[in-house]
């Protein structure tokens, strides 16, 4: 039936970084439409209470797990316990993020950690271990589990607008500061989202026989408490003049999951208010 083809019922799907501000997103989105969220993040009281909450509220047979995923021994003791307790994986959403949501002003610094030029190694090494190793991990192992349904199943790859476009620096811009001291967006963000968009065309095409689906959402900004003057400046790029709330990337979602897209397939969706159209 052609109205029941966004339904999420009976899909076991794996969430990464569960905990953040659009996890949450995601999980209450896959729980809505029927589908039974499996919550990863690193605090195991804290996935476990929000799991708690999804079943009361939606029904469904959520669980939540503390899993470390730059650690792929954790991964695939993982796996064994989700198959164990629900008998297989539809869906992954590769979401979990190391990096901050703004660049940092850091007060009487010289020199400001965030610029290419004094960033950081240890920094580059955990963003690029969170953002795109860990996704890397999760599609070997989650993924390949998906891959052994006879129906298959979704991997969505969770990138960025900043993925697509560089990021306009002057927006970070801070009054009265030495170009040493004006903060930047990490070059580590633009590389992570970049390589997760090369990651999903990847994985569209690797396990395709087997009706495994790949796609990746490239979001824009959220509205979260941002500094008026970034706000000000930001909107101007965008022509729907404003950031998203956080739960307009929650439509798109189920779609991507849902049968709703079954001949969607290593796609690239820009999710930004039309940041990157011009």
């Amino acid at each position: 039936m052609l109205q029941n083809i966004f339904n999420l019922d009976g899909k076991v799907v794996v969430i990464t970084g569960a905990l953040g501000l659009l996890g949450k997103k995601h999980a209450e989105a896959v729980a809505a439409y029927g589908g039974t969220p499996v919550l990863l993040d690193l605090f195991e009281n804290e996935v476990e209470e929000f799991s708690k909450e999804l079943h009361y509220k939606y029904g469904v047979d959520a669980s939540g797990f503390a899993v470390d995923i730059t650690n792929e021994s954790k991964i695939e003791l993982s796996v064994n316990t989700i198959v164990e307790r629900y008998g297989k994986i539809d869906a992954l959403v590769n979401n979990a993020a190391h990096n901050p949501d703004k660049p940092a002003v850091e007060n009487n610094a010289e020199k400001n950690s965030s610029r290419l030029e004094n960033f950081s190694l240890d920094v580059w090494n955990q963003d690029i271990e969170v953002g795109l190793t860990g996704a890397f991990l999760c599609a070997k192992y989650y993924g390949y589990q998906i891959s052994k349904n006879l129906e298959g199943g979704s991997i969505i790859n969770i990138s960025s607008d900043l993925g697509l476009i560089a990021p306009d620096q002057k927006l970070y811009m801070h009054e009265g500061l030495l170009e040493e001291q004006q903060p930047v967006k990490p070059v580590s963000y633009s590389v992570v989202k970049a390589g997760i968009i090369g990651l999903t065309r990847y994985l569209s095409t690797y396990w395709s026989d087997k009706n495994v689906r790949c796609n990746a959402m490239c979001l824009g900004g959220v509205e979260n408490n941002l500094p008026d003057n970034f706000m000000k400046k930001v909107v101007t790029k965008i022509p729907m003049n404003r950031l998203a709330k956080s739960n307009e990337y929650q439509g798109s979602l189920v779609w991507m999951l849902s049968d709703a897209s079954s001949y969607l397939n290593g796609a690239i969706v820009p999710i930004e208010g039309g940041r990157t159209a011009w």
